[in-house]
């Protein structure tokens, strides 16, 4: 199943698509993937384990995928029913030496992660910009966002000059990652790297998390 959420007002069309909602359509090895980019992190940060726990428990996971697709294929002389494999993830969490909170954590995220959106692999396209040339939205936003985001994050003009061009070049590759069909992987890889980039833009900005965080909440008006 495929989701675009569509938001219109008379200033700008803005599309929203998240692979997450397509989960069932990837293969098991791109689901797996799909847990390194998205759930692997959350669960490491969440409950303070591992990279090789939170590898363990990817691999948890792609045994029930593949477990389930023998159910339905009538294939599987172990599991009748999708239930009893959830049963059995548990019985595997709990094999990991995990904390009696940390397994009860990981099943209430297990039954979100299988139906909520994943942030790091969601595109948001701006169509309004793809006839706007780099410079002419770049001088835009200056117009728009500079004073608010020295005044509000307490940044320097040269600060919020990096800010902007970080965030205009954001927009504008997510309009060349648009163009990938949302049946193509590579579309998620494309969208899980424009934010790696992102990340390292703001890297070289001197500013702190929270105003990072700031001057993405500043950036959402544009969409």
């Amino acid at each position: 199943m495929r989701k675009i959420v569509i938001m219109m007002s008379t200033l700008c069309v803005m599309f929203v698509s998240t692979a997450s909602a397509q989960a069932q359509e990837w293969t098991p090895e791109q689901q797996v993937e799909l847990f390194g980019y998205c759930e692997k992190p959350a669960l490491i940060k969440q409950l303070k384990i591992s990279e090789a726990i939170a590898d363990r428990i990817g691999q948890i996971h792609h045994w029930a995928r593949l477990t389930k697709i023998k159910i339905e294929a009538n294939a599987s002389d172990t599991f009748a029913t999708a239930g009893e494999v959830e049963e059995e993830v548990v019985k595997k969490y709990k094999a990991l030496s995990l904390s009696g909170d940390q397994v009860k954590a990981l099943v209430e995220r297990r039954k979100k992660s299988l139906s909520e959106p994943c942030e790091v692999i969601t595109l948001v396209v701006n169509r309004n910009y793809d006839t706007i040339a780099r410079p002419q939205l770049q001088l835009q936003f200056r117009n728009k966002f500079r004073r608010t985001l020295m005044d509000k994050l307490e940044v320097n003009g040269k600060q919020a000059d990096m800010l902007i061009e970080a965030e205009v070049w954001k927009q504008k590759e997510a309009l060349e990652i648009a163009k990938i069909p949302e049946t193509d992987f590579e579309r998620i890889r494309k969208t899980v790297g424009l934010y790696k980039e992102l990340e390292r833009k703001y890297g070289f900005i001197g500013i702190t998390e929270q105003q990072k965080e700031g001057a993405k909440s500043i950036f959402k008006q544009a969409e």
